[in-house]
Formats: structure tokens, sequence, C-alpha cells
């Protein structure tokens, strides 16, 4: 007996079943989704490398070191390349080749004046790599390449806004970039990167000596005669030249920091263009130049006879007005303290109110006092001259008619040499600089002084301290 049909309406169940399908397939179907294959943007190499143990993976040939001349953060940045094989020791190379990197060694393949990407570099001349294994291989020398890299920051401050990571891919990217260039050179040799504006950067001579230390070639050995320092910052002038009847101008460098180092070391400085290229030199300027303040001797110890100021009243106030770094201070300390004035510093006493108070408080005790401070413009002289009225006593004005880019230089003099530093002050920012260069304007008597004694700068210290001050710390 067949089974009973499960259709509540009694009707045949595969006549329902049929209608069904042949619905399904007047219906048009997608077909199914095509299987594609994934492509890791992981190299196969890339792969292989990651599992293959670490004693079967070939050297690096680029290794990598921070370094610091105190207990500060690391700021010099090192990569040593030895090519495979070692390095030969049987010669002792006493003679130093050194090169700057942007624009001396390598430019950007793609015309950027700054590359990011690390594969975006090639030779600033296809003659640079042959010409430096010649000079390795044929000429005794020891290579070193010496590189300002302000852009680079390898330990970030943490409470520093911004991206965290920022600065670790430029240092990753920088580091990727030079272990290429070194890659391609291929012979022994050492890239260092000055990362802050402390004691490795050009053209002070720090990166200089580590390189001499790390090669154990003492300082009083290298052969200073044949050694050279190639880059691009000489300090040339802009020119202008006829090319088929146009006017080809060449832009001025943008600073004299690589001459001015190979000057602090005593080595022979060239441009890329006169060392690869033989082409003549350019005209070139400084805008500090050591050669206008020589160390004056005064012979046998004797002490220097120039009197530069004068005690005339019994009682007075002496403002001081110059920039930064002018040498208001060591001025003070030198003349003025033995003569019995008090000292007026901002610096010391945060805020202009507490300069006045203390101000007043000295004139009232009977004191002379000096006002150690910048003091460029007539209106905030105005309030001295004021004081001086409201106290009875003249008032003289001391004008340190100094530039600026001397003033610069003995600001970084200051900042990174202890033994000239007693208040131990940090090196300014531009805008100090900046600042009171805008809003100087020159003393006069008509503003109330008793009169004005303009000092030009010259350096008077002791030989020791010459040897200091007397070289190039900015570009």
């Amino acid at each position: 007996m067949a089974p009973p049909s499960r259709d509540s309406g009694g009707g045949s169940s595969s006549s329902s079943n049929s209608t069904k399908r042949k619905a399904s397939t007047d219906r048009l179907i997608s077909p199914p989704p095509v299987k594609r294959k994934a492509h890791s943007a992981i190299s196969q190499g890339a792969v292989a490398s990651f599992f293959t143990p670490a004693s079967q993976k070939p050297k690096e040939r680029t290794v990598w070191t921070q370094r610091s001349g105190d207990e500060s953060p690391p700021t010099l940045l090192v990569g040593r390349f030895e090519p495979e094989g070692g390095e030969k020791k049987e010669i002792k190379r006493r003679k130093i080749a050194a090169f700057d990197l942007d624009s001396t060694l390598i430019v950007t393949s793609s015309g950027k004046k700054f590359g990011n990407d690390p594969a975006d570099w090639k030779w600033w001349d296809p003659t640079v790599p042959t010409r430096l294994r010649r000079m390795y291989a044929d000429e005794g020398y020891r290579i070193v390449i010496l590189s300002n890299q302000a852009g680079l920051v390898l330990h970030p401050d943490p409470n520093a806004k911004g991206p965290k990571n920022a600065g670790k891919a430029k240092v990753a990217n920088f580091k990727q970039k030079c272990a290429a260039v070194l890659a391609q050179l291929n012979i022994p040799t050492t890239i260092y990167a000055a990362t802050a504006r402390d004691h490795y950067r050009k053209p002070r001579a720090g990166m200089w000596r580590e390189a001499c230390a790390d090669y154990d070639i003492p300082e009083d050995e290298v052969d200073l005669e044949g050694s050279v320092f190639v880059g691009d910052a000489g300090g040339r002038t802009a020119k202008v030249t006829d090319v088929g009847g146009k006017a080809a101008a060449t832009a001025k460098d943008f600073s004299c920091s690589d001459r001015n180092l190979a000057h602090n070391v005593g080595i022979k400085y060239l441009t890329p263009e006169e060392f690869f290229l033989d082409e003549p030199p350019r005209e070139f300027a400084r805008d500090f130049d050591l050669a206008k303040y020589p160390f004056a001797d005064a012979g046998d110890g004797e002490e220097e006879k120039e009197v530069l100021f004068e005690k005339t009243n019994t009682r007075d106030i002496v403002l001081f007005c110059g920039p930064p770094g002018a040498g208001k201070s060591t001025f003070f300390w030198k003349y003025l303290k033995p003569l019995g004035y008090e000292r007026i510093n901002q610096d010391t006493l945060k805020s202009r109110a507490k300069c006045f108070k203390k101000a007043a408080e000295f004139l009232d005790e009977g004191w002379s006092i000096a006002v150690d401070n910048t003091n460029p413009d007539p209106d905030g002289r105005k309030e001295w001259i004021e004081l001086a009225r409201k106290h009875d006593v003249p008032i003289r004005c001391v004008w340190f008619k100094i530039p600026r880019a001397l003033c610069e230089h003995n600001d970084a003099v200051r900042a990174l040499n202890k033994p000239l530093n007693p208040e131990a002050r940090s090196a300014l920012p531009a805008i100090a600089f900046n600042g009171y260069f805008s809003r100087m304007r020159e003393p006069t008597v008509k503003e109330g002084f008793q009169h004005v004694l303009p000092i030009e700068f010259k350096f008077r210290g002791t030989k020791d301290e010459y040897a200091i001050w007397g070289q190039y710390w900015t570009g």
C-alpha cells in the first residue's frame, strides 16, 4: 500500500516540487565568484630571510652606533661599513679624505631638494665612486663622510606633540639610504651624521675627532698637508654667467660650514666641482671672518694698558646697549665691577619689573649700577633715563657695536665651552638675535644720556682662550 501524501491539500507532492524547480530555472543565476590568487606585499626573499637561521644570514655590512660626548642623550649617528673580506691591515693610513654627503657625493634622483624615500638618490657625478675607490686602493687615503643631519632626531622628547614614530621612520630611511650608498662604494669607510647643534655639528671638529679616534690616527699624526675635505658649503657668492647669449645665475652657497671645518682642522678644502670636475674656484665670502680678529699678544705677560671705561661720576647709572653675545657681561665683570658698580641683569632677575625694583634699591643705598641688558630701542631706554632723573643721578650709555655674525659666534663659543661660560648659559635661538636687530636704534645723547661710549669688539683674553675662540663655531 502506498504511503499517504504529506500535502494537507491532498495534491501531489512531486507535482509541486517540479513546479518550483521549473520556476527557479527561469530566473537568472549569478555565476559563482572567481577565486583570485592573493599577492603578498612581502617579497619571497624577505620571507626566506625571515625563516633563515641567524647564523646562515649574510652579515650586515654597515654597523650603526650612536654617540654622545657627555651624559646627555646621543646625538651622533655613526655607520661603519666593512666590505666582505674586511680590510687589509698592511697600510697605515695617515691621509684623510673627508666628504660631505648630500650635494657632494649624492643628490636626489627625483630632483627634490630633500628626499624622504631611501631609494631616492644617485651619485652626484658618475665619477664619484671610482674616484673614491682609487683614493683608497691606490693612494692610501682613509675615506670618511661627515654630514650635518639636523632633520634627524635620535631620541625624541617624550612630551613633544605630534606623531611619535615620525622621527624613527626618518632615521630608519636615512640608515637604509646610507647603507645602499656605502654598499655601492664598497670600501671600508664610516659615515658620521650630526643630528644636533652641538660640538659634533660642522664646522665644529667633533666628527673629525671621532673619525681619527675610530681609525686609531692620533690627531697630531694626521698628514694634514695631504688630507682634504670636500663639501658644497663653501660660502661661494652668487654668480651670473652668459650661456648662449642668455644670463644664467648660480645661487650662493647656503653656508660656509664645510670650508670652515677644513680651516679648523688645518686641511685643504675643495668644492665638489673643484675636486671631481677640476673646475676653477669661485669667489667666496664669510659672514664672520676670523682673520679680522687676530690674537693681540701683549708680550711677556704685560697687562693690557688700554682704558675702556672710567668712572666719571660719584654715583650714576651705566646702561648697556648691545645684542646677545656682544660681551656685555664680560665687560661688566672686567671693567665695572672693580669700580664698585652693582649689576642689574634680567637673565638673573627674571623680569623687567624686578630689574627696576632692584635698581631703585641700589640707588637708594648709594650705589652706582650697570644695567646689563640689550636695551635696543629708545622706548625701552627712556624708562631707565626717567629712573635716573627720579634719583637725580646721571646716566651714561655703553654701546656695543657688534655685528650679528660675530655675536652668534660668541654665543656658540660660550655655550659649548665650559671654561669660557662661567654663568653656564645655553645657546640662544635665532629669534633672540632677530628680535634685537629688528628693534635696534642707535643710542644718542639727545635721548638724555650724559654721553654714549661706543665699544668695538676685540678679543681680550689669554692665548689658551683664543685657541678655543679662534676657531669657527658657526657656518
